[in-house]
């Protein structure tokens, strides 16, 4: 059945999630005609669940769950591969006032241990009921959930042969719980975010009213991961909220073969489509030339970007790539959330693509204020600029303050880190009242750990604190490290991790770990030295360079790369670095002469 079971327009009023809870806003999708579309790696349609359909098969579902004896409120872990399956059990936990907790699941073949650990220790935090998974990993889901006191845990399929209890359904209220958001543990690990049904439907509100404007005719498309918060509430929970269609290709699909995304935008006549920007990087690598022609991405009003640091470079060649198949740079849309928001802060103006601010990059590392770079300086030398991308002013009700390790609010384009307080905020992670504590005050303040300035009511995101390198006290992004090894042709953009990791003497040394498919001793030598040169001629910093094998750093469960355990990875390997930060200082300064 094709894509046409789910047609775009529909005859619904639009009604922008103003629903109490979940529940109530597929009541309000299944009366109208559109629905989900699952797509496979080569483009064919295997399944079409409109949302009609998608109603009535969770509330069988519901009552086979409320048939397991569990209390109201409790958790039920959900492999969260894309699929129909998911959609089904997570709207008939609405539905029976459960809980639903997506999951992970492996992203690449060959990794059953690290797989089943990182389980267990994310079930032992939600502590659910009730566990499933599509059969082709349930005995990894049984073999992390061993030893757990389960009503039941298995296969999609075996849910089904359940009895269903005869009893009226109580969805979730809009007070309780619509799900437990797990991080994706970029800076540290998991941590289950708390976020009711009134806290997430706000957000909604502000997603389609004001970041997105959506409006009737559109249709979306979406290969993030349904356990990720973009994939899951931007996309999943977004499209429900506002009664539209929505294509899905999966996250494994979509590495292997990342063209499929611009196919079904061509075929389909897509609108909206979010990324992180490897996924845009990704998709203009692999276009082969000439290519671009053969799409019509002139319907694709939103691209949207966030997740991770907005690099406009590498969204600028793929606007120009995909120019002739009619894609507009102004659709690019840059936006900032993250989980414990339940999904965005902020979204940058519609139609207006890009905005970059090109501040010094010398004074940002000196002072911390990020002033506007000039041409030429005084002394007729260019000054070194960093490039940060502009995500816009915060969705409604939503206050931010930049504040210094002091805790005091710092004025318009001082650097410092993001604090935000309103509506959309958790209410804590689950069962970790500790952590709650340490990112979230009394009177509503969320800690993000993120690096950002303002420039008036616009948000500007610079990086993470945990990330940033001070070397000598100047601060040091990882981000400028990692921009200079990827300008060697020998390395690819998303090849390169910078940290701090301490020397012999105990001091932080600046550390980057490069990928590299060069064998020869010689030039692997002479790129390392490449590198540093290059290094300490921009940064006037020293810096150990190590090469490692391709597909060899850290990601993220949702795919992002990891500094963080590549730092722990890098310091595990060794119990000492090679040489100490005075030794790195002067090979450097005789290196650059």
């Amino acid at each position: 059945m094709g894509a046409e079971a789910t047609p775009t327009e529909n005859r619904l009023l639009l009604r922008p999630a103003d629903f109490s809870n979940l529940a109530e806003a597929l009541d309000y999708a299944a009366a109208g005609v559109t629905g989900c579309n699952f797509y496979n790696g080569r483009g064919a349609i295997d399944t079409v669940l409109p949302y009609e359909q998608l109603r009535e098969e969770a509330l069988g579902l519901a009552h086979r769950l409320l048939g397991l004896g569990v209390e109201r409120g409790a958790r039920v872990a959900l492999a969260a591969e894309t699929g129909p399956d998911f959609l089904r059990f997570f709207f008939a936990c609405q539905y029976a006032g459960l809980v639903p907790v997506p999951l992970p699941v492996p992203i690449t073949l060959g990794s059953h241990k690290a797989y089943v650990s990182q389980l267990k220790t994310m079930l032992a935090s939600c502590r659910p009921s009730i566990a499933a998974a599509p059969g082709s990993i349930v005995s990894l889901l049984n073999e992390a959930a061993d030893g757990l006191e389960l009503a039941f845990s298995g296969s999609s399929e075996s849910f089904l042969a359940l009895p269903e209890k005869k009893a009226a359904l109580k969805p979730l209220q809009h007070s309780e719980l619509a799900y437990l958001q797990y991080t994706s543990g970029s800076t540290r690990f998991p941590r289950g975010v708390m976020i009711s049904q009134e806290t997430l439907l706000h957000n909604l509100r502000g997603i389609i009213q004001h970041g997105l404007k959506v409006r009737r005719g559109d249709r979306c498309l979406s290969w993030l991961p349904f356990y990720h918060d973009m994939g899951l509430v931007g996309q999943v929970l977004g499209s429900v909220a506002s009664q539209l269609s929505i294509d899905y290709l999966g996250p494994r699909e979509f590495a292997m073969r990342p063209r499929q995304w611009l196919a079904l935008m061509s075929r389909n006549r897509g609108t909206i489509s979010f990324g992180p920007p490897f996924g845009y990087e990704l998709c203009e690598r692999r276009l082969r030339q000439g290519e671009a022609e053969q799409f019509d991405l002139s319907a694709w009003r939103v691209a949207g970007v966030g997740a991770e640091m907005i690099h406009p470079d590498s969204l600028h060649r793929f606007a120009q790539a995909l120019a002739p198949a009619g894609f507009d740079c102004k659709a690019f849309l840059a936006c900032y959330g993250m989980a414990e928001c339940s999904l965005a802060v902020s979204f940058a103006p519609l139609s207006e693509g890009l905005s970059v601010d090109h501040v010094d990059a010398d004074h940002l590392a000196e002072s911390g204020r990020a002033l506007p770079a000039k041409a030429l300086s005084d002394n007729n030398h260019a000054t070194r600029r960093r490039s940060f991308v502009d995500c816009g002013s915060p969705l409604p009700d939503f206050e931010i303050e930049i504040r210094d390790k002091q805790g005091c609010v710092l004025d318009e384009r001082h650097s410092g880190t993001i604090f935000l307080r309103g509506d959309s905020v958790m209410s804590g992670y689950f069962g970790d009242p500790d952590s709650t504590r340490a990112v979230l005050s009394p009177d509503g303040w969320l800690n993000t750990g993120d690096i950002g300035y303002r420039i008036g009511e616009r948000l500007v995101v610079s990086g993470r604190s945990k990330d940033l390198i001070i070397i000598n006290g100047r601060n040091i992004w990882p981000q400028d490290l990692e921009h200079l090894a990827e300008q060697q042709p020998e390395i690819r953009s998303g090849d390169a991790l910078a940290f701090a990791a301490p020397g012999l003497d105990e001091i932080d040394i600046a550390v980057m770990v490069v990928q590299c498919r060069e064998t020869d001793e010689q030039k692997r030598a002479d790129l390392i030295e490449r590198i540093r040169r290059r290094v300490y001629a921009e940064l006037s910093i020293d810096c150990h360079i190590e090469l490692a094998p391709l597909h060899t750093l850290p990601r993220t469960s949702s795919g992002k790369l990891s500094r963080s355990k590549a730092r722990d990875n890098f310091i595990a390997s060794r119990t000492q670095l090679p040489v100490d930060s005075q030794q790195i200082a002067v090979m450097a300064q005789q290196q650059a002469v």
